[in-house]
């Protein structure tokens, strides 16, 4: 995805200034307040392009769906996300050490891992570190 519209500028961007990620709903009531006039089904459009860009990262919760910015793109390697089951954080990780599991995976298993939706689960360390 080379050329962005400025509705997806204006999603990116906003997606981008959310700490913890914003649903689709929250993020188009974020950018009517900010005056962009735009329908929460263009929204979910933008959202599914820039997915697919490598741009966010869709996260799936109990609660819905969020949306958080990629932050691992400058690599040009897919990244992976780790979210602590004590705070909810989630943090993107760009990790070279995966990519043999990957292909483990797949040369062995015959089953193709998807990098970009793969969410991992455990406690963070400032979690750890506070129960200590």
């Amino acid at each position: 995805m080379t050329y962005m519209t400025r509705q997806q500028q204006a999603i990116l961007a906003c997606i981008q200034s959310c700490d913890g990620g914003i649903g689709a709903a929250e993020l188009t009531e974020t950018l009517h307040r900010q005056g962009e006039t735009v329908g929460l089904t263009t929204v979910y459009r933008h959202l599914e392009r820039l997915e697919k860009a490598g741009k966010v990262h869709k996260i799936v919760t109990d609660s819905g769906a969020k949306y958080q910015f990629c932050t691992c793109n400058a690599s040009g390697r897919d990244c992976f996300l780790l979210k602590c089951e004590k705070c909810g954080e989630v943090c993107h990780v760009d990790c070279s050490h995966l990519a043999p599991l990957y292909r483990h995976l797949e040369e062995e298993h015959g089953f193709s891992i998807d990098p970009r939706r793969t969410l991992f689960y455990g406690v963070c360390r400032r979690c750890r570190e506070a129960a200590e």
